[in-house]
């Protein structure tokens, strides 16, 4: 059954001047419990996603007259849906590029950039693929990028066997896979087009896992819940093969496939008091979480400083 589930200097705007205060919010949504209602429309990453549906079932047992939707169009069909006013928040897998701040800008959406997590991608292969055990930066990139003309095994490294590869990668709306292109080929959205994409990391999980010869990335978590489907490829960025794990991606040695996650709140639907409480919660609650669905939660200080920065209604982005 299939389920779903660096560059750490990115948060570190967000930990400078953390208050020292708890980042929850559980105690106005426990008295609003019973009278809260509304619905909370949310899309955008299908990374986050995992993190988004857990903080929504919780919230969902204490506000149950509440409807919190989660979407899965992945970051930039998130963002595009966002910048139009038609989401209260957007999950993302990257931060936001400068043509969305634009869209946003032009669609009158001011936004609180707020990290939830760690995440790092997943380099994978089929479970009864048993030569595959590591690959570098430049192998990885010689069977993606655009413009390859590696097919077998064999072109990407010697003494492996001369069978044709397969490529099973995020749709180009998904945040990893311009984190993925732009990390390992130097330019974000330079992949070669006949690989199999899917918004759907499930999709890709399936893929992978009937496919002797399938290599595919996504996010660690859903490597995470479903690995005894796949198996997991050491990544070599130059100080020698490392995979990722709940350890290695908190301490930035899983480098250079780690990043952080985010989610993005309007302020005008913030002003709802279903969408104010969803965030409050997201931000306490989320934490353990999004440990529990497989990813890494935020280091303490980084925490209160997100929550303090949508208390204080921070818009823009950081990380421009």
């Amino acid at each position: 059954m299939i389920r779903p589930i660096s560059p750490f200097s990115l948060l570190a705007a967000f930990a400078l001047g953390a208050a020292l205060t708890a980042c929850g919010g559980n105690d106005d949504a426990s008295a609003n419990s019973s009278t809260l209602q509304g619905t909370v429309l949310i899309d955008g990453s299908s990374t986050v996603f995992p993190i988004t549906e857990a903080v929504a079932e919780e919230f969902g047992h204490l506000h149950p007259r509440v409807r919190v939707t989660v979407g899965v169009s992945g970051t930039g069909g998130g963002m595009k849906k966002f910048s139009k006013g038609e989401t209260a928040v957007s999950g993302a897998s990257r931060p936001i590029k400068q043509k969305e701040i634009n869209a946003c800008a032009e669609g009158n959406v001011e936004f609180i950039e707020l990290p939830v997590a760690y995440d790092g991608l997943a380099v994978v292969v089929n479970s009864k693929n048993d030569f595959v055990k590591s690959m570098t930066i430049d192998e990885l990139s010689a069977m993606w990028k655009a413009g390859s003309t590696a097919t077998t095994w064999q072109d990407i490294r010697g003494d492996w066997p001369d069978r044709p590869f397969r490529l099973y990668a995020p749709g180009q709306d998904s945040g990893t896979f311009d984190y993925f292109t732009e990390t390992v080929n130097g330019k974000s959205g330079d992949c070669r087009p006949d690989a199999t994409f899917s918004e759907d990391d499930n999709v890709l999980v399936r893929g992978v896992a009937g496919d002797l010869d399938g290599i595919g990335f996504f996010g660690f978590a859903y490597y995470h819940e479903n690995q005894d489907l796949l198996n997991l490829v050491g990544v070599d960025g130059g100080k020698g093969a490392i995979t990722p794990s709940l350890t290695t991606i908190e301490d930035g040695t899983y480098a250079p496939l780690s990043r952080p996650l985010f989610i993005y709140v309007s302020t005008a639907q913030a002003e709802r008091e279903e969408v104010d409480q969803f965030v409050n919660f997201y931000l306490g609650e989320g934490r353990k979480l999004a440990q529990e669905v497989g990813y890494v939660p935020l280091p303490t200080a980084a925490a209160e400083a997100a929550h303090r920065r949508y208390e204080d209604r921070q818009t823009g982005s950081n990380q421009h």
